[in-house]
C-alpha cells in the first residue's frame, strides 16, 4: 500500500493545526514548516475545509484551524476520504485487465491485507498520533514558536 502525497499532506496539515490550537495558521507557514509546495497544500486545505476537518477565515489576518477536536478525527476515515484509488493491483479496478483474475487467490490476499491496513488505522485518531511526550520535539522540528 502506498499513501499518496495528497493523503500525506492532509495528515501533515492536521498535525500542524493540532499543534497550533490557540491561533490561526496559514498555508504558507505550513508549507515553509514542512518544506513542501504551497500550491500542493492549497488543494489539500480546500478539501479538508469542505469535508469539515478544518475551518478557514478569510482576510488579512485570516488562516485556518481545526474544526473538530483531534480525538474525533479518525485516521482510517481520513485515509479513505483522501485516497482516490485503493486498488492495490489492476484486478481490483472494475474492468481490471488480468487474465487469471477469475481463479487467482492473490486478489483475496491483497483485499485482506488492505482491510487489515485500514482496520489498523481505524484504531487511531489525530490525538493518538500526537503524544504529549513528543510535543516539544514536534514543535521544534516544525519550527513553531
Amino acid at each position: 500500500m502506498h499513501i499518496t502525497r495528497y493523503t500525506d499532506y492532509s495528515l501533515r496539515v492536521l498535525i500542524y493545526l493540532a499543534m497550533q490550537r490557540d491561533r490561526l495558521s496559514t498555508i504558507q507557514e505550513i508549507a515553509d514548516s514542512y518544506q513542501i509546495s504551497r500550491n500542493h497544500l492549497m488543494k489539500v486545505v480546500h478539501q479538508l475545509n469542505k469535508k469539515g476537518y478544518i475551518e478557514t477565515v478569510r482576510g488579512k489576518s485570516g488562516g485556518m484551524r481545526l474544526h473538530r477536536e483531534p480525538d474525533t478525527i479518525n485516521i482510517g476515515v481520513l485515509v479513505r476520504e483522501t485516497e482516490q484509488d485503493m486498488n492495490l493491483v489492476d484486478c481490483f479496478a472494475s474492468g481490471g485487465n488480468c487474465k487469471i483474475s477469475p481463479v487467482c487467490g492473490l486478489k483475496g490476499a491483497f483485499a485482506h491485507a488492505l482491510q487489515a491496513f485500514l482496520d489498523t488505522l481505524d484504531g487511531y485518531t489525530l490525538e493518538d498520533i500526537l503524544p504529549d511526550r513528543h510535543r516539544p520535539q514536534l514543535l521544534r522540528l516544525l519550527q513553531i514558536a
